[in-house]
């Protein structure tokens, strides 16, 4: 009697794992496996800190390898944060979160961390945009920048041209974790008599292998 009451036991509690998506199973075999919801738990304990430890290393290879400023950023709902930097001399600054927000709209890491976001999620955070202009290149245009957006998710580089400060260039490509959700934007900047289109295509490869790097350590297996 007891193993029956075990074993029902145990039934309803493996079901409603099932239905909550902590467990699937297969319909071939029958056999259980790790769901997305467990993935997204464990993807979402990784905090900013610990990031940033994994990080610090690329960060400064990043700079040194381009000479241009490198920077790490993640988004909290519709905010994005730039957690950690380095100035092109490749020494680390970390940057608080008292000023270190920016606006997802005129930066390469803003629409970076925007494009990747899931579309009804999107949607919602581009209504609640202020497309403020910060120079005269901002898109201040919605259809503009979903189009950019689109884009950006298509090829994996964003730009900064002269978005958010008129003498300053940037791009940014994603940062993955070991279920492939984009985890942050790791980006480099510099003035734009230095950041041509010649010398923007070159360090955007610097930066993707970059990137690749600490994605692996996260886990990222794509």
């Amino acid at each position: 009697m007891r193993l029956g009451l075990h074993t029902s036991t145990a039934f309803h509690l493996i079901r409603t794992l099932v239905n909550l998506g902590f467990l699937s199973q297969s319909a071939e075999t029958k056999k259980y496996s790790i769901g997305a919801h467990l993935f997204a738990l464990a993807a979402g304990a990784l905090d900013e800190s610990a990031l940033l430890a994994l990080a610090t290393p690329v960060l400064e290879m990043l700079s040194e390898e381009t000479g241009e400023a490198s920077h790490l950023a993640v988004r909290a709902h519709h905010e994005i944060t730039v957690v950690a930097r380095t100035e092109a001399t490749g020494m680390l600054q970390l940057s608080g979160r008292a000023g270190a927000t920016r606006p997802a709209h005129a930066t390469a890491i803003g629409k970076l961390l925007f494009a990747f976001m899931q579309p009804e999620e999107r949607e919602r955070a581009l209504a609640s945009l202020n497309l403020r202009a910060f120079t005269p290149h901002t898109i201040t245009d919605l259809d503009a920048l979903r189009r950019e957006l689109d884009e950006i998710a298509r090829t994996g580089l964003a730009h900064d041209r002269r978005e958010f400060d008129a003498d300053v260039r940037c791009i940014a490509v994603p940062v993955r974790d070991f279920t492939g959700r984009c985890a942050g934007a790791i980006g480099i900047s510099g003035p734009v008599w230095r950041l041509s289109d010649t010398v923007i295509e070159a360090h955007a490869s610097v930066l993707r292998r970059c990137a690749e790097t600490l994605s692996v350590q996260l886990g990222f297996r794509g």
